[in-house]
């Protein structure tokens, strides 16, 4: 294993770029987003010296209890069933928990719940899988919902979508609905739409210099896309396209202007880019497990389901704990965070 330098980042970015089990928060470029966190990367090689697998890593420190996080989301990038890539890779994560004095490493890779080889070998390995229940209690959503493109070209995409979809991207295209890729000039516009949302939708919003950040780290890896209607920006979307994956990340409407459909065209429009750039997947995130129709996030599934992809459920994350009291301690801290935040959100003094 080792234990890569900055100047040696680009060598990895080039592998995790290329690599099937690459994905946006496996670039290096993803630390420029996560600006608040430590990084560290680190390699297997192969006997000729290239890179065989790698894992991105974000540090996070807890001063007031002495430990650190240790945290690859959606990594590592391998051939996840190389057990003597994953071990190499093991042992320069081991390295990094004593540096950091590390409570745990945690891990997310993109596996189904179904992936008994893969949990397998990491249960070997000493860690613990930590699935939740509707999806939304781990870093990343559990359950997503996704469109395979299958090198399908526009006509045959459009086609597959289900005939409401269709026939509401054909209705904002009617209406005269113009999409354009924005770049941080569109923020302000983006951020009103955002609070619009999260008020409606009962949710905390990011801060604009998060957007911000995304849009300057990533460079062509990232697009804001907004929809306009007679002038009036009514809808925004802000997209990530790495190592063969588009992915939907943060979505805002107006309240207004609703019935010209402008969501379902964004929508269309950032998926003829996941196709014009050869990805093998466009990303609609996450959704939550429950598909009762009476479940509050019913309605966020069913519009995804309408350009007719797949509900794939994930593994979760992937604990490996070192130092069991101060993990415990942490888990305990965070729980009760939570708790003090919805008691706010609810109105609670």
């Amino acid at each position: 294993m080792e234990i890569l330098s900055e100047k040696q980042y680009d060598e990895y970015e080039r592998f995790a770029a290329a690599h099937e089990r690459g994905g946006i928060t496996q670039s290096v470029r993803w630390h420029g987003v996560k600006s608040n966190w430590g990084h560290e990367v680190v390699v297997s090689r192969d006997s000729e010296g290239n890179i065989a697998g790698g894992v991105s890593i974000l540090v996070q420190k807890t001063p007031v209890i002495g430990t650190s996080l240790l945290y690859s989301p959606r990594g590592p990038v391998c051939d996840l069933y190389d057990r003597t890539v994953m071990a190499d890779l093991k042992e320069g994560i081991d390295t990094l928990a004593k540096k950091y004095k590390a409570h745990v490493y945690k891990m997310d890779p993109d596996v189904l719940a179904d992936d008994t080889a893969f949990i397998g070998l990491a249960r070997a390995m000493g860690f613990t899988q930590i699935k939740g229940g509707t999806g939304f209690e781990t870093i990343q959503a559990r359950f997503n919902y996704r469109l395979y493109l299958d090198g399908r070209g526009e006509e045959a995409v459009f086609k597959n979508l289900t005939q409401k979809t269709r026939y509401n991207v054909r209705v904002a295209q009617k209406h005269g609905v113009e999409i354009r890729v924005a770049g941080s000039d569109g923020l302000d516009e983006f951020m009103r739409l955002m609070h619009l949302t999260g008020d409606r939708d009962g949710f905390n919003i990011r801060p604009k210099a998060y957007f911000a950040r995304m849009l300057e780290s990533l460079g062509e890896h990232a697009r804001l896309y907004m929809a306009f209607f007679e002038g009036e920006a009514v809808s925004g979307a802000l997209t990530t396209n790495y190592a063969g994956k588009t992915c939907y990340i943060y979505g805002a409407s107006d309240n207004a202007h609703r019935n010209v459909m402008p969501n379902y065209l964004i929508q269309w429009e950032m998926i003829k880019w996941a196709i014009e750039t050869g990805c093998t997947v466009y990303d609609f995130q996450g959704v939550s497990g429950n598909l009762d129709e009476s479940d509050p996030l019913y309605g966020l599934y069913r519009f995804k389901k309408g350009f007719n992809g797949t509900l794939d459920e994930l593994a979760g994350e992937f604990d490996y704990i070192y130092r069991p009291i101060r993990a415990k301690m942490v888990d305990l801290s965070i729980d009760l965070s939570e708790k003090l935040r919805a008691h706010r959100r609810s109105g609670g003094q």
